[in-house]
């Protein structure tokens, strides 16, 4: 392994802007407990579980519906 190396020839990675980012989101007990569970029947992390959730309402340009109270 050298001791240095030389970047100066590098590029940025194009991919970046694609990244996740971490965010602080409020969830209650209850919704965690069901993609937990979810997850684990599917054999995925329920954090991943929620993006793919999240992503497809993106996807197919989901109208939510709220019904507060």
């Amino acid at each position: 392994m050298k001791t240095r190396y030389d970047f100066t020839k590098g590029s940025k990675n194009p991919y970046a802007k694609r990244l996740k980012r971490q965010v602080t989101i409020r969830l209650a007990e209850e919704t965690i407990g069901y993609f937990k569970a979810q997850g684990l029947k599917a054999g995925i992390p329920y954090q991943s579980l929620i993006n793919l959730y999240l992503a497809d309402c993106v996807d197919s340009r989901k109208k939510l519906t709220i019904h507060w109270g």
